[in-house]
């Protein structure tokens, strides 16, 4: 017999286990997938690759973000959160209740669990170009997050590269010259795909030189942090060295959102849309927190802040709706109204 919960929790990053402290504390015995290796990821996801995190409300002196993560699991436990080290592989989203799948189960077997509500908390991935030094560097001259990691000291008053022609790339860029002693962009095409507002911001910035039909195609540092690129111009092939002590990628994310897709509604971008000013989806029962939902801020602390609104709105949706469900493998409406 498949295992029921009230509310299921997939994903282990801040947003889901915010979820399960608000959902253990209301008494409704969440059940949270934090899964090996799902996205690439250790259990508690992105974090736990990075090292110091200093922009997380209540550690004035910093936190390292596994310390971080394994604070916030430690308090979905204590609140009596069932915590499972397994992927999930399947979800049916069309009957009631939700169907789920753990991995290692055959596509034609009875779904593991069943639930009431589940909470997506998947998150995404910064997408990466792994040149050759790149592990070594790693959170040492190298990052996917500009607002995260632009203030710390190894990069401060130092020469830095962003990679990516967008407006992201615009405004990390941007922002980093806070800190920088200059900031290099490496855009592989001629012109900036950003806006023309953001383009024009950026070209005209004193603290900022865009390199145009220039790619990166090496890391080079001294074993412990990063001190040069190798740099190639795409159009003649010739190559030169760009010292510098940071490189920032800004090409994109990634949101894992293959398990719903086709179910669940997706943007252009495949970010799970969300009914606006909260983590509805357009399957009443259904919720997205995180970076899963959240392809503008991609945060922490605001991932924390959609997995309390996510539990909020979940427990809500089990007190006002779970006893007047259909019956289990009713059809379930798509609640495509939800979005107009």
């Amino acid at each position: 017999m498949p295992q029921h919960r009230k509310v299921t929790i997939i994903g282990s990053g801040p947003s889901g286990h915010t979820a399960a402290i608000y959902l253990a504390r209301a008494n409704l015995e969440p059940i949270l997938f934090e899964g090996m290796m799902a996205n690439g990821f250790a259990p508690g996801g992105q974090l736990t690759t990075t090292t110091d995190v200093e922009n997380y409300p209540g550690f004035p002196e910093g936190v390292m973000g596994g310390e971080l993560m394994d604070k916030l699991r430690e308090q979905s436990e204590r609140f009596g959160t069932e915590i499972v080290t397994e992927t999930i592989t399947k979800l049916d989203l069309s009957v009631r209740p939700f169907k789920i799948w753990r991995e290692g189960s055959e596509d034609d077997a009875e779904p593991t669990d069943t639930t009431d509500a589940v909470i997506i908390a998947t998150g995404a991935s910064a997408r990466r170009m792994h040149l050759p030094g790149e592990e070594t560097y790693w959170q040492n001259g190298i990052s996917a997050c500009a607002v995260c990691d632009g203030a710390v000291p190894i990069f401060r008053n130092k020469p830095l590269a962003v990679i990516g022609g967008g407006d992201s790339a615009a405004e990390e860029s941007i922002y980093l010259t806070k800190y920088a002693s200059h900031v290099y962009v490496l855009v592989r095409r001629d012109k900036l795909r950003a806006s023309k507002v953001m383009a024009a911001r950026l070209l005209k910035h004193p603290k900022v030189t865009v390199l145009f039909n220039t790619s990166a195609t090496a890391t080079h540092g001294d074993g412990s942090l990063l001190k040069e690129l190798t740099i190639k111009n795409t159009i003649t092939n010739e190559e030169s060295k760009l010292p510098v002590n940071g490189l920032f990628y800004a090409i994109g994310h990634d949101p894992a959102t293959s398990l719903v897709k086709g179910q669940v509604n997706l943007d252009d971008e495949g970010y799970i849309v969300t009914v606006p000013g909260s983590t509805e989806t357009n399957i009443p029962g259904v919720f997205a927190a995180g970076d899963v939902q959240d392809k503008k801020y991609r945060q922490a602390i605001t991932s924390a802040g959609t997995g309390c609104m996510a539990a909020l709105d979940a427990e809500r949706y089990i007190t006002e709706h779970i006893e007047e469900a259909a019956p289990a493998d009713e059809p379930a409406s798509n609640g495509s109204d939800a979005q107009k």
